[in-house]
């Protein structure tokens, strides 16, 4: 980024936004369309205008793959507002973009990194709805990590885009308290309207209410920055030498992608759930098993010795099988105690 680029980010810091704005939406999962549809009431009301809607290309899906709309696409098509979905940002989006003449770009989960000159593009920058709690979670995979390293809670962030990841201005924050039932997908499903609610009040904030705004963007502090990178398949293969509260986390924060998955002399047995057994209630003898092995036929399913404490494989998945719970799963399947579930 040139150094007037950089100035205009700087200067663009708490400017208030006009009374009537012009705004573009970008964003492409179901995430995004909560926001998407927040942000068109609040335009209605405020008299403002949703001038268009950037979303990914549509991508063919299911067993005949059939082209299908993006979820923010086809928001858009409800909402009767212009959608562009460019396959690469080119000069072509550039001067349509240039040629629509909006103050503000709103962006949530839109799948591409902005090029440095669209985020001096509309006069007020391009604002993002990220789903932490700045500046911890930077990245593609917040909700995600958040889980897998068993934070209290989380939420969402309304930062100003720079050139760095996740890295820019925050001007408003709201917070969730996660349970030990979450999982990613029903976290992502909190946040998603959650980020529509953090949308809105730093819009009304930010909109000038008299003379000046409410709404102040100050710089992420260094302390507590932390990365959320995008998860792997092989994320999913659990390590049994590992704590058990630490493969509980793991196994929350992987469903329903990758999965949390274990070796058997079946093939890959799929673990759905997972239920924590502190060392205090184990007796001796299980204590003095190694990581791996099975010390236990629970009634919720079969005990494995973790690197510290145990779980119980409350839902599990067989190869080319229905999930069932953990009992029906070792009455079902040869499971012998004091033997390495990976040996079974």
């Amino acid at each position: 980024m040139t150094h007037l680029e950089s100035t205009v980010l700087n200067e663009l810091s708490n400017a208030p936004l006009p009374a009537k704005p012009r705004i573009i939406f970008m964003g492409t999962p179901d995430f995004a369309v909560p926001s998407l549809k927040a942000l068109a009431e609040w335009c209605t009301q405020q008299e403002a205008e949703l001038v268009a809607v950037v979303s990914q290309p549509d991508r063919p899906k299911g067993r005949g793959k059939q082209l299908q709309r993006t979820p923010v696409a086809a928001a858009a098509d409800d909402l009767g507002v212009t959608c562009y979905q460019w396959a690469r940002l080119s000069q072509e989006s550039y001067d349509t973009l240039t040629a629509l003449n909006y103050d503000l770009a709103v962006v949530i989960a839109y799948g591409k990194i902005l090029p440095k000159r669209y985020l001096v593009l509309p006069p007020w920058g391009c604002i993002n709805l990220h789903a932490s709690l700045l500046p911890a979670y930077r990245g593609a995979a917040p909700i995600q990590w958040a889980l897998i390293k068993g934070e209290a809670q989380t939420g969402v962030s309304v930062m100003r885009l720079d050139e760095g990841m996740d890295t820019g201005p925050v001007a408003h924050t709201l917070s969730t308290e996660l349970s030990t039932t979450d999982d990613a997908a029903s976290l992502f499903e909190r946040l998603s309207h959650l980020s529509a609610q953090a949308l809105v009040e730093a819009l009304n904030q930010w909109i000038i209410p008299a003379e000046t705004s409410q709404l102040v963007f100050e710089a992420q502090p260094t302390q507590g920055a932390s990365h959320a990178p995008m998860l792997k398949k092989e994320d999913g293969i659990l390590d049994w030498t590992q704590s058990a509260q630490d493969l509980v986390n793991l196994c929350r924060g992987i469903s329903p992608w990758p999965g949390a998955q274990t070796q058997t002399q079946e093939g890959t047995l799929k673990i759905k759930t997972l239920q924590r057994v502190e060392e205090a209630d184990l007796e001796q003898e299980q204590l003095a098993y190694e990581a791996g092995t099975v010390i236990g036929l629970h009634s919720n399913g079969p005990m494995i010795r973790c690197g510290k404490g145990a779980v119980i494989l409350s839902q599990t998945q067989r190869p080319s099988k229905k999930a069932t719970s953990g009992g029906d799963f070792y009455r079902g399947y040869p499971l012998t105690v004091g033997k390495l579930l990976s040996e079974c």
